[in-house]
């Protein structure tokens, strides 16, 4: 039997969405007509393919069955109607990007500032987030990751210096204790937390002097989810804080933090841009990394 393709689009984007209201404005549908479009569907099927609660809509296991066959196919049919603008003069259409904070503002805004004047057919959409996100579960085309957090099966393309940390504090927190010598010695200290919010465990405390690699568990009165807050702390002196070098650098020149460790703070990969391998490059996207990509061939002091 085939289907109308059109009855599977709306299939997969209710499930997507878990929520006819939500698909019927992505699919610019009214709510009744999407829905007689889902029941007609599942007539000729003689499944059910959506359970429907007050709360959310999600597929049956026929509906998840199907969903896990034909989404690739859509996807695949999506990427070969969007490498078509090859034809067109200028390059087109929205880029979606997921990032943290630190990346967004770093890495991504100067160097699209630059680029998207000359091309206003792009539109790109960042999306903040300090969680290893599926890209290809929640529709990105790319995604922008510390480099020792990259997913596997994903190109990877480098869009900024390698980086390290460093653990700063207050002068006024340092008025009040013994700067620590050494890792072991955190344990003697506030220092401010950070929970991921991917595993819902706390940020590691990672060293490394050599050959020597120490994971210290810290303890404080203060845990946030997010960086800008724990650089605040540590500058109302609250604690010693364990952030990337770059956010803190001015702090640390200002005199407003002092650093200590820093001989225990190693470089590591900085931030990779990365995208499903089997994705057909579009003209607007492939600019887009093209004007990501870190062309600057020094690492930072220390490295």
């Amino acid at each position: 039997m085939r289907e109308n393709l059109n009855d599977l689009v709306a299939f997969v984007t209710v499930a997507r969405e878990g929520s006819f209201t939500r698909a019927a404005a992505q699919l610019r549908v009214s709510q009744s007509a999407l829905s007689q479009t889902i029941r007609g569907l599942e007539e000729r099927l003689g499944l059910r393919l959506l359970t429907r609660t007050t709360r959310r809509v999600a597929p049956t296991d026929a509906g998840e069955r199907l969903l896990a066959t034909i989404s690739p196919r859509l996807e695949g049919i999506e990427q070969d109607l969007a490498a078509l603008s090859d034809l067109r003069d200028k390059p087109a259409g929205t880029i979606r990007i997921t990032a943290s904070e630190h990346a967004a503002s770093s890495i991504l805004l100067p160097r699209l500032a630059a680029l998207l004047p000359s091309y206003p057919d792009i539109k790109v959409e960042i999306n903040t987030d300090y969680r290893m996100v599926d890209i290809v579960e929640q529709r990105f085309d790319a995604g922008v990751r510390l480099g020792e957090h990259l997913q596997k099966d994903m190109i990877a393309v480098r869009v900024g210096p390698d980086v390290r940390m460093a653990v700063v504090g207050a002068p006024d927190y340092f008025a009040k204790r013994t700067a620590p010598e050494k890792p072991q010695d955190l344990t003697a200290h506030d220092c401010i937390n950070v929970r991921l919010p991917t595993h819902g465990g706390l940020l590691p405390w990672d060293f490394k002097k050599g050959t020597r690699e120490l994971n210290v568990r810290v303890e404080g009165q203060m845990t946030f989810n997010g960086f800008p807050q724990v650089v605040d702390a540590a500058l109302a002196g609250m604690g010693l804080a364990f952030v990337l070098e770059d956010v803190v650098r001015q702090h640390i020149a200002d005199g407003k933090l002092i650093r200590v460790l820093e001989d225990w703070c190693e470089v590591f990969p900085g931030y990779h841009l990365y995208y499903p391998s089997r994705r057909q490059p579009s003209p607007a996207f492939a600019l887009v990394v093209d004007a990501l990509r870190y062309r600057d061939m020094f690492r930072i002091q220390g490295s």
